[in-house]
């Protein structure tokens, strides 16, 4: 009896050390940002009405900044930040286990993922660097990165190695104030082109911040730009269902052609234009009836010459990935395959070329949270703006 008891108390301190470190992981770490719960205001848990438990920085984070409008980001219930509460249970456990837990420690961006499928390789921006970043743009080049955000400066400029270079465009009511940014692009020319739900205008800064244009009065709601071979700039009008073009001259900050190229969209939001080929890809949203909100979308690809190419939906999606696809961005690769992210399985999908739809490939299948922006670099790297990290995802291809 004595020796059983004495072997049982030997093989208890390695069980009860995992058992503590599974609880560290599955009941003490913000799945949305995969950092500790604790004390600190940042990273209190607080409790969604649907009984999901994030940190307050995550709130505040996924919190539409006006109306404070959220969704879970686990079963998208919708609800508001100011509906959470304290998750006592999780506080009471940090204070019984004290001292036993480990130091806190950085977390690696992403686990190895499955082979074929791209990994990350590191990440930057963060939480008071960016916040609630919506877009993200490639300096093509000087291979910088372009952030726009909900900070007091709206756009924050990254080097190719991802350090923080500057920032510019206040946060304010004057004309050339940026006041709710959902987009940005850069033109061959190293422009800055954001679109501005705030006052529905399209503004345009030099490199170094200085305001070069201010494009109102043509758009209901301004939200997806890039730039075209010819260095023009589309943009789509989500109210209005529209894709326009903008003919400017940016050394000199004129407009010299403004025009409708599509109508009869249905709420388009995301835009991507292939370098190699000017196809144009655009993020619908249709509308369902009897639905409280929105989560199908749909993908169109037009030729240059705006003759559609190829499309596809939620619904054909579904036939070939195991779960519901809610894709948020857009972009081409370098040949020529369309590639979105999706928020309902926080992945990064390749629906191939768009003469060839449909077809999907899983590129990114874990690591992110809430991507909502992607755009390849020249060495083929892929950046993910995932917003509930309030980070950059450096995703590259497993050579191992």
């Amino acid at each position: 009896m004595g020796a059983e008891a004495s072997g049982s108390g030997r093989g208890s301190g390695p069980a009860l050390r995992e058992l503590l470190r599974e609880a560290e992981t599955s009941l003490l770490e913000c799945k949305v940002c995969f950092e500790r719960f604790g004390h600190s205001q940042q990273r209190r848990p607080r409790n969604l009405p649907c009984g999901h438990v994030v940190c307050l920085a995550c709130v505040a984070a996924l919190a539409h900044p006006r109306t404070l409008a959220l969704e879970c980001p686990f079963c998208r219930r919708a609800c508001r930040g100011c509906d959470t509460s304290d998750c006592l249970p999780v506080l009471h456990f940090l204070e019984l286990l004290g001292p036993a837990l480990r130091p806190a420690s950085a977390v690696p961006c992403v686990v190895p993922s499955a082979p074929g499928t791209l990994t990350c390789q590191h990440a930057f921006g963060g939480w008071g660097t960016l916040v609630n970043p919506t877009g993200l743009a490639l300096c093509p080049k000087t291979g910088r990165v372009v952030v726009v955000h909900d900070g007091k400066r709206r756009v924050k400029v990254f080097d190719s190695g991802g350090e923080y270079a500057h920032q510019f465009g206040e946060k304010g009511e004057a004309v050339q104030d940026i006041r709710y940014p959902l987009d940005v692009t850069v033109t061959n020319d190293c422009h800055v082109v954001v679109s501005d739900a705030g006052d529905r205008s399209i503004k345009v800064f030099d490199f170094f911040g200085n305001i070069k244009l201010v494009i109102g009065g043509q758009f209901s709601l301004p939200w997806g730009v890039d730039t075209t071979p010819q260095n023009e700039v589309v943009v789509t009008d989500a109210e209005a269902g529209s894709l326009h073009l903008l003919d400017v001259d940016f050394p000199e900050g004129i407009l010299r052609r403004a025009e409708r190229m599509y109508a009869h969209l249905c709420s388009p939001r995301g835009v991507a234009v292939s370098s190699q080929t000017g196809a144009i890809a655009i993020l619908e949203h249709p509308r369902t009836l009897g639905a409280t909100h929105t989560c199908s979308t749909r993908v169109k690809v037009f030729s240059s010459s705006m003759q559609i190419i190829g499309q596809v939906d939620s619904f054909g999606l579904s036939l070939f990935f195991p779960s519901k696809i809610t894709a948020s961005a857009v972009t081409f690769d370098h040949q020529g395959n369309v590639t979105v992210t999706d928020t309902s399985s926080q992945a990064v999908l390749c629906l191939g070329k768009p003469e060839e739809f449909p077809g999907l490939k899983p590129l990114i299948t874990q690591g992110l949270s809430y991507p909502v922006a992607l755009t390849y670099t020249k060495d083929n790297s892929l950046l993910v703006l995932d917003t509930a990290a309030h980070s950059v995802k450096v995703f590259k291809a497993d050579c191992g």
